[in-house]
């Protein structure tokens, strides 16, 4: 079976979008990509990218985040009524309560700062996420 990867992300998408991209680009089609978008533009944005399969809105990712294997996304995905309001409290309280391992991207629109984290630039971001810290939880989880 699959090792089943959820990308989560919101409004345009193009964080998840990125990430999937990448993810494809490492692991082919060893891996099960699931794009979870808040709305459904984001949720396109994630298919075109090359996720396997999709779904849009707040149930979408609630009955899917309980089965994935890794979650990935921007960090505001774990914090309610960020994205203009998308990431509503059950959509943050699945992904936080999820058993899946989640690598979390530090990026965020909201007035909230990270102290210590990185600053680097989205695509040296999603490098570290997809060559590093996926590759180490895959090696977890598949051995």
């Amino acid at each position: 079976m699959r090792t089943k990867i959820c990308v989560i992300d919101g409004q345009g998408g193009g964080i998840g979008s990125i990430l999937i991209k990448y993810l494809k680009e490492a692991f082919g089609e060893s891996v099960e990509l699931i794009a979870l978008g808040t709305n459904a533009i984001a949720t396109a944005q994630m298919l075109k990218a090359g996720a396997n399969r999709g779904a849009s809105g707040e149930n979408a990712v609630i009955c899917t985040a309980v089965s994935a294997d890794l979650i990935l996304g921007p960090i505001s995905i774990t914090w309610p009524n960020a994205m203009l309001g998308e990431v509503t409290t059950g959509v943050a309280a699945a992904v936080t309560s999820a058993r899946a391992v989640k690598i979390l991207i530090p990026l965020s629109q909201e007035n909230i700062h990270l102290v210590g984290v990185s600053t680097e630039p989205l695509p040296h971001l999603v490098e570290a996420a997809v060559y590093k810290k996926v590759k180490e939880v895959l090696s977890h989880v598949r051995g």
